[in-house]
């Protein structure tokens, strides 16, 4: 059988990881390669203030995590991650064959997008020969009522 590309997004306990995102991440791995699975790309997402507490925890460290393993695997990484206490959370995602290359690079790049924050708004590209003219608004008509109202009187 085949095997597939699959995206994980962990969700850590920030006590448990405090501040050795390397350990994490060795645990991480350890566990993925326990159930035959070849990690191809992972790297710390974001630390981030949880919508609502899961298990009492209200922050959480979101860790994503590309590997390649077999379909019949995906049961027994869920299972350890279930049983692992520094995971809160875990949702894996099969990446569909023809997006993995982009996904890998982007994952594997120091300045992706997802993790910038953007703290300016990007500048205003002015388009050659276009200028802005100003709209001007279309006078409206009275309701006809009105104008009879009017030729009325």
């Amino acid at each position: 059988m085949p095997a597939n590309v699959y995206e994980c997004m962990f969700l850590l306990d920030t006590n448990k990881v405090s501040g050795d995102v390397p350990n994490a991440a060795k645990q991480l791995h350890a566990l993925l390669e326990r159930n035959h699975a070849e990690v191809l790309a992972s790297r710390p997402w974001d630390e981030r203030r949880l919508a609502y507490p899961i298990r009492g925890h209200k922050k959480g460290l979101y860790y994503l995590t590309y590997f390649r393993t077999e379909g019949k695997n995906i049961a027994g990484i869920e299972r350890d991650c279930a049983l692992t206490e520094l995971i809160l959370r875990t949702l894996i995602l099969k990446v569909d064959p023809k997006h993995v290359d982009l996904m890998l690079q982007v994952a594997r790049d120091e300045h992706a997008v997802a993790l910038q924050t953007v703290t300016e708004p990007p500048p205003e590209e002015e388009i050659p020969g276009e200028e802005l003219h100003e709209i001007e608004p279309i006078p409206r008509r009275a309701s006809r009522r009105k104008e009879e109202v009017a030729e009325e009187t």
